[in-house]
C-alpha cells in the first residue's frame, strides 16, 4: 500500500516540477490535488483560482513549492488512512510503519532524494528553507508576497534614464544655490525657486512616462484564457485583440486584469451561443469575441464585444423582480435593466459550473472598475446580434494618488483643495449676478452665461457666511457638465500630494471627497468635483 501511495504522489510531484520549466498542465495538477473543487465564499479567491487554472497567473518558484507541500500533505493523509485500514482504530506507529519523522521532529534541512534533486538541478539555487523526510524533500512555502499579478519590472529606454539623471543633477545644483543664498537678495532666491519648480515639473513628467506600460502585458494571457474556456464550454471562438500597444499607467494596467477575466468568461459562457444554436440562427458556427482598447482625450476605453445572442431585457427584468432587486412599480429604461447584471448576487445561470453560477457575478467587475479606477462600465446590446461591455477610465482620475496642481480654498474655518485640472477660472461675482429659479435651484451669471451654483457651506453643513461678505466662484467642468462652486476665499495655487483614505470614507459619509492632500505646513481634504456635480444633478431630478 505504501509503495502504491508513494508512486502516485511522486507522479504528481513530477508534473508539478515540470510546470516551472514551461511544461505540464496547471489545470491537470489542480485536478490531481483536488483544488479545482475547492469552494470558498469569496469572489476574489475564486477569481484567483480561476486565473491560475486558466493560465493567467504566472508559475513562480513559490507557487511550485506550495503545490509540492500540498502533495506532501496528501501523502501524509493517505499514509494515515492506510494505517487505519490495516489496524482498525489503532494509533499509527509513524516511526516504524511509515518511516516518517513526526512533525515536531522534522529537521530544517536533510538530504534530498535523488529523483527530486536531479529535477531541481536546472533551477537557480536560492537561500530558502526546506522540509524533508526520508521519502522526499520539499520546499517550505515562503510567506505570501504581494499579488502575483503585480508588474514587478518596467522596461525603460536609456534615453529616458539619461534625461531623468540629468534632471536630478539640475535639481541638486539648484538646491545647493538656494542653500548658499542665505545672505543673498530676495530676488535671486525667488528666481532660483522658480527654476527649481520647472525642474521638478519636468522630473515628474519623466517619471510619469516611465510608469507607462503597454496593455499587451495583460492582453497576451487572455488568448490562453479564451482558448481554455472555449474548450470547457465546447464553443468555437475567434478571438481578436485590437489596441494592445496602448500604454497606460502601471497601476491601471494591474487593476484591469481581474475585470477583463470576468468579462471574457461572461462573453464566452453567456454571450456566444453553441455552434448548434448559431447554425439554427443563420450565424457562422464560430463566434467572434473582440478585446479592444483606445484612448480619446483624457479617457481610456477597454471594450469586450461578442456577436452572440445579446441581452434579453425581459428575462433580466424578470430575474431582477424575483431577487427583489427591481421595484415592480417603477418603469426602467433598457440601459437600467442591463445594469441589473452588475448587481451583487445577480446571475442568470441555471446551474452551477466551473464558469457560471459560482456566486461570482459581474458586481466584481463593477467594484474593481469603480472603486479602484474611478471608472464606469457601459453596456450596449442588441438581442440576437451581440453585446459589448466598455470600461471607461478617466486617466487623470484613475489613480487618486500623487502630486497634483491645486487651488487652496477656504470655507468657513476649514481649508479645502480643488484640483486645478477641473478648474476653468476663478470669478468674483456681485450680488445681482445670483438668480434663484422657481424650482429652488440657484444659478450665477458669469460673463453672460448661466451656471448652476453649488454653495460649499451647504454641502458640508457649515454655518452660512455673513450677509454681504465677498465670496469667490470657481468655475469647474468635468465631462459635459459644469458648475460654479462658491467658496469664501481662494488663497493660492500650489502642488499638493494626494493620498487615498485607508478606510472607505466616501461610502460611510457620502461626501464628495477625493482624498487627503498634504501641502507642507498644513493638510486638507481634496474635493471630488465629478462626484460633487453628479450629486447636484441627481438631487435636481
Amino acid at each position: 500500500m505504501k509503495e502504491s501511495i508513494s508512486a502516485g504522489i511522486d507522479q504528481i510531484q513530477e508534473e508539478i516540477l515540470s510546470l516551472e520549466s514551461g511544461g505540464g498542465n496547471v489545470d491537470s495538477v489542480l485536478q490531481s490535488l483536488g483544488l479545482h473543487k475547492v469552494r470558498v465564499n469569496s469572489a476574489q479567491i475564486v477569481a484567483l483560482m480561476d486565473m491560475l487554472s486558466d493560465g493567467i497567473t504566472p508559475i513562480t518558484e513559490e507557487l511550485v513549492s506550495s503545490l509540492i507541500a500540498i502533495s506532501e500533505a496528501h501523502k501524509k493523509f493517505l499514509f494515515s488512512l492506510a494505517g487505519i485500514l490495516d489496524k482498525g482504530s489503532a494509533t499509527v506507529d509513524t516511526a516504524a510503519e511509515r518511516e516518517i519523522v513526526p512533525e515536531e521532529e522534522i529537521p530544517s534541512e536533510i538530504e534530498v532524494e535523488d529523483k527530486i534533486e536531479d529535477a531541481e538541478e536546472s533551477r537557480p539555487e536560492q537561500a530558502e528553507k526546506t522540509i524533508s523526510t526520508p521519502e522526499t524533500q520539499v520546499k517550505a512555502p515562503e510567506p505570501q508576497k504581494k499579488n502575483s499579478q503585480a508588474i514587478s519590472s518596467i522596461r525603460v529606454s536609456t534615453q529616458q534614464l539619461d534625461s531623468l539623471i540629468e534632471l536630478v543633477g539640475k535639481l541638486m545644483v539648484t538646491y545647493a544655490v538656494i542653500a548658499q543664498a542665505e545672505t543673498e537678495t530676495t530676488s535671486k532666491t525667488t528666481t532660483t525657486l522658480s527654476e527649481l519648480d520647472k525642474i521638478i515639473r519636468k522630473l515628474q513628467s519623466e517619471v510619469d512616462q516611465i510608469r507607462l506600460v503597454p496593455l499587451k502585458q495583460i492582453f497576451m494571457p487572455m488568448h490562453r484564457l479564451v482558448q481554455s474556456t472555449s474548450q470547457k464550454v465546447k464553443k468555437k471562438i475567434k478571438f481578436t485583440v485590437i489596441g494592445d500597444d496602448l500604454a497606460l499607467d502601471k497601476t491601471i494596467v494591474e487593476c484591469l486584469n481581474e475585470p477583463l477575466v470576468h468579462l471574457l468568461r461572461n462573453a464566452l459562457d453567456h454571450g456566444v451561443e453553441s455552434p448548434e444554436d448559431r447554425a439554427m440562427s443563420g450565424k457562422d458556427e464560430t463566434g467572434n469575441v473582440t478585446l479592444s482598447a483606445w484612448r480619446k482625450g483624457d479617457y481610456a476605453y477597454i471594450e469586450v464585444k461578442d456577436d452572440g445572442k445579446g441581452l434579453d431585457a425581459d428575462k433580466l427584468m424578470q430575474k431582477a423582480l424575483e431577487r427583489g432587486i427591481a421595484d415592480p412599480e417603477k418603469e426602467y429604461t433598457q440601459n437600467e435593466i442591463y445594469g441589473f447584471i452588475l448587481k451583487s448576487g445577480f446571475s442568470t445561470a441555471s446551474s452551477v459550473t466551473d464558469i457560471s453560477g459560482r456566486g461570482v457575478g459581474m458586481d466584481a467587475v463593477l467594484t474593481a472598475v469603480h472603486n479602484t479606477l474611478d471608472g464606469e462600465i457601459k453596456i450596449d446590446s442588441k438581442l440576437g446580434q451581440g453585446s459589448s461591455f466598455t470600461i471607461c477610465i478617466p486617466l487623470s482620475k484613475s489613480v487618486n494618488e500623487g502630486i497634483v496642481d491645486s487651488l487652496i480654498t477656504t470655507v468657513g474655518t476649514e481649508t479645502f483643495i480643488i484640483p486645478s485640472r477641473d478648474v476653468m477660472e476663478v470669478y468674483e461675482p456681485c450680488l445681482k449676478e445670483f438668480t434663484d429659479l422657481p424650482d429652488g435651484r440657484e444659478t450665477v451669471s458669469i460673463r453672460g452665461k448661466i451656471y448652476p451654483l453649488i454653495r460649499m457651506h451647504k454641502v458640508f453643513d457649515f454655518p452660512a457666511p455673513p450677509a454681504g461678505s465677498i465670496t469667490k466662484a470657481i468655475l469647474v467642468k468635468t465631462g459635459n457638465s459644469g458648475a460654479a462652486i462658491l467658496v469664501d476665499d481662494v488663497l493660492r495655487q500650489q502642488k499638493a500630494v494626494v493620498t487615498g483614505f485607508t478606510l472607505p470614507v466616501n461610502s460611510i459619509y457620502h461626501l464628495p471627497i477625493l482624498g487627503y492632500g498634504m501641502m507642507g505646513e498644513k493638510d486638507a481634504l481634496v474635493i471630488d468635483i465629478e462626484t460633487l456635480i453628479n450629486s447636484m444633478e441627481e438631487s435636481q431630478e
